[in-house]
């Protein structure tokens, strides 16, 4: 049979319309599936660590998100309640010499999509997939303008976020991590919050992580343990409620000031869920279908961008796909895994609760900051951060007890 596609790819957010834009640019026949006419607001990451910044410039999507959505800031300033612990110059202090980059996630995708168009993928939007069989060659079932059409392809991506039906469809087996953080977010009008670098701020209660996009807006996260007294951190009836919350973390008073939320109010179980080895018989998963990384520490979208790269290049390198997507495989859970072994250590460090954990919070966070060359990194370096056994017990304060 004549495939008329390469690649037929499910989900048009920043994974899918990423490596769309990167396999149509080398010349193969994609298709792209998305559900949505219009991307809404929801609450989402918009916060891209440098490392994630480097992998986008390397797949030639930095300067058109910088050009139409992106707020590039430098410095990332870490405080324990009302007292600063460190405020870290990313463009001195990373590889590559670049700071955090925030974004409102709606607008990124549309610039992204219309970056796949441009390079020669073919895009449908509200469409409704049904199906993904696994196979020699793999097959969509999909519903578009009332009527079910089946297409084969060399490769099915799913690209369909942390809820992927793909995953299910094509009986991957999930894992997950015990349920210890709850995150909630929205976005913010508040003119007050310097807007040159990204703030975390931690306190009795919890941690807020404050990503301005610019035009004093900013996208503001509050994260908390989910054995602690139960929040109702959603909805608009409770957006007072989180502002207070995220105010009581110690922030400077001043950043609240005529604060007002402008965007939808929604919590989230925030615990890792992933697929060991994410690909097999003709379909691999991509982005958050592949891991949902941990959202209080940023790493989703940076993620996305390595996986995405790591796919163009297995691909790229092999005209035997099946072993293309097999070497994706192997090195997708090789980043993931150390991304997910320091953002436990830090969970626990973090966000222990009781005497011996606020004990060795005061003890380690002022060491962090004064040897952050001894820290783990997942702000400035993500999975090529250190992640052994020694780094371990200096982050949790066991090589000095």
């Amino acid at each position: 049979m004549t495939l008329l596609y390469d690649v037929i790819i499910v989900g048009g957010g920043l994974a899918g319309s990423a490596v769309a834009k990167c396999l149509a640019g080398h010349g193969y026949r994609v298709l792209v599936l998305e559900r949505e006419t219009r991307f809404r607001d929801r609450v989402r990451g918009e916060q891209m660590h440098p490392w994630g910044v480097a992998e986008a410039r390397t797949l030639g999507l930095y300067q058109r998100l910088a050009e139409t959505c992106g707020h590039q800031t430098r410095w990332w300033t870490t405080y324990q309640g009302s007292t600063p612990l460190r405020r870290r110059d990313l463009v001195q202090t990373t590889p590559h010499q670049v700071g955090s980059f925030n974004f409102y996630h709606p607008d990124m995708q549309e610039t992204l999509m219309c970056m796949a168009a441009d390079a020669g993928a073919e895009v449908r939007r509200g469409v409704s997939v049904e199906m993904v069989t696994p196979g020699g060659p793999p097959s969509v079932s999909f519903r578009e303008n009332g009527q079910l059409r089946e297409l084969q392809a060399r490769l099915i991506v799913g690209a369909d976020g942390r809820a992927s039906r793909v995953r299910g469809w094509a009986n991957f087996t999930v894992t997950r991590d015990p349920d210890r953080l709850t995150i909630a977010g929205a976005l913010v009008e508040a003119e007050h919050i310097p807007e040159d670098g990204v703030h975390s701020v931690g306190g009795p209660t919890g941690r807020v992580l404050i990503a301005p996009q610019g035009k004093n807006r900013a996208r503001m996260y509050f994260m908390w343990p989910t054995t602690s007294a139960s929040r109702h951190l959603s909805g608009g009836s409770h957006e007072s409620e989180f502002l207070a919350a995220c105010r009581a973390t110690g922030a400077p008073a001043e950043w609240f000031e005529q604060a007002t939320v402008v965007g939808p109010l929604a919590k989230f179980k925030a615990a890792d869920h992933w697929v060991n080895h994410p690909a097999r018989d003709g379909v691999v998963l991509l982005g958050d279908a592949a891991s949902t990384s941990d959202p209080c520490f940023g790493c989703g979208l940076s993620l996305t961008l390595l996986g995405v790269r790591q796919l163009r290049g297995c691909l790229l390198a092999s005209e035997d796909w099946d072993a293309a997507i097999d070497q994706y495989a192997r090195e997708h859970d090789d980043s993931y895994g150390v991304v997910r072994r320091i953002t436990n250590w830090l969970t626990e460090l973090l966000y222990g609760t009781g005497h011996a954990a606020d004990e060795r919070r005061a003890r380690v966070l002022p060491r962090l900051a004064a040897e952050p060359q001894r820290a783990p990194d997942v702000v400035g370096l993500g999975p090529a951060s250190p992640s052994d056994d020694a780094t371990r017990r200096f982050v949790l304060g066991e090589d000095d007890e």
